[in-house]
Formats: structure tokens, C-alpha cells, sequence
């Protein structure tokens, strides 16, 4: 799904078929240098159903963005991390934190989720 269609040229269509998913820049954001499992990506992302997170980090890893390791215990364990190239995607991930932020102060409105404290870090 991820894979670059034919007849697209233009780089910000690309991007966004990459990171356009409902929670793909959330995923992103939460694994830039992370490695978290399932369970607690879930509570990290509390509004994505399991089979809509699991869905998303499949289309992340099938473009490259994110490494998925399995380990061969019972029950099984998966962890997942960004690849160096979804890494070089937290300028734009900043970019937009940045820009949503500023957006949200101009209109009286508060930010105060879990991406604030992570920013001011």
C-alpha cells in the first residue's frame, strides 16, 4: 500500500502516502529513538484499535520506516523500532508538532498532551 505508486512525482504526495495514515506520524513519533512493543504502543495510542495499530505498523514497515524483531519465546515477543530511515523523518515530525502548536496558541487553545513534555525534553 505504501509502496510508491506509478505516475506520482511530486515529493509531498509521497511523504504522504508514507505517513498519511490515521496514526502512522504518531507511531513514528513514539518510536523515534524507542524500541516499544505492541502493548505499550496500545497505551501510548489509546484511541487506535489494535487491528487499525497493528495495520498501520505493517504499512510502516513495509515502506522501510520502522523494524519490526521478532523473538522466538512463548509468548511470543515483538518489539519495534524506527529503521535510519524513518529516524530522518523526526525533522518533520517537528516541523509539525511546531506548526500544530503554534496553530493551537493562536486559537486560545492550550496544548498540554504527552508530545509537549516529550518536546521540552
Amino acid at each position: 500500500m505504501n509502496k510508491q505508486k506509478k505516475g506520482i512525482t511530486c515529493p509531498v504526495e509521497t511523504t504522504l502516502n508514507l505517513i498519511g495514515g490515521k496514526y502512522k506520524a504518531l507511531i513514528l513519533w513514539h518510536l523515534s529513538g524507542s524500541i516499544l512493543r505492541s502493548g505499550e504502543l496500545n497505551k501510548l495510542i489509546p484511541q487506535a484499535t489494535p487491528k487499525m495499530l497493528t495495520q498501520q505498523l505493517r504499512e510502516l514497515e513495509d515502506a522501510k520506516l520502522l523494524h519490526r524483531e521478532v523473538y522466538p519465546v512463548v509468548p511470543p515477543k515483538v518489539e519495534y523500532s524506527l529503521t535510519p530511515l524513518g529516524e530522518s523523518m523526526k525533522p518533520i515530525l517537528d516541523a509539525i508538532f511546531a506548526w500544530g502548536f503554534g496553530f493551537m496558541k493562536q486559537k486560545g487553545v492550550e496544548p498540554s498532551c504527552f508530545m509537549c513534555d516529550i518536546a521540552n525534553d
